[in-house]
């Protein structure tokens, strides 16, 4: 049984530079199959953005496909070291209600972890794990 974020988190998550336009985010969403692509600032984690993010942020508010990441993203995210326990993530997903931590090494993303991971891990017979492993609907 896995006990760390490192065995079962998505390496090599893709990325997005704060700068860059939400458009760059949305293609990489869809290219990698991922509800989520970790925000950088000159290569190093400053934050995450979601396709929620873009929906709420950016569509809502009637703004265009080259509205810069940073102002869709959410900063300040919460982020776990390849060596936390699959324990102290579940903690900090439920107390900060989040659905994806990036794992940091050096101030780099080397991977995101994602409450779909754990669940696959933990009881992957379950609704939420059954979810998490059917094929991404093209």
């Amino acid at each position: 049984m896995a006990k760390t974020v490192a065995d079962i988190m998505t390496s090599r998550p893709a990325a997005v530079e704060a700068d860059q336009p939400v458009a760059v985010a949305a293609a990489l969403m869809r290219d990698n199959d991922a509800g989520a692509v970790i925000v950088n600032d000159n290569g190093r984690v400053s934050g995450i953005v979601t396709d929620r993010d873009i929906t709420v942020r950016v569509v809502a508010e009637d703004k265009g496909p080259d509205t810069p990441v940073r102002e869709a993203c959410t900063g300040s995210v919460e982020a776990v070291g390849p060596d936390t326990s699959i324990e102290q993530a579940v903690q900090l997903m439920r107390s900060h209600a989040v659905r994806r931590l990036p794992v940091i090494e050096d101030g780099r993303a080397i991977g995101i972890v994602s409450l779909g991971d754990i669940a696959m891990e933990r009881d992957p017979d379950s609704a939420l794990g059954d979810i998490s492993a059917a094929p991404g609907d093209h």
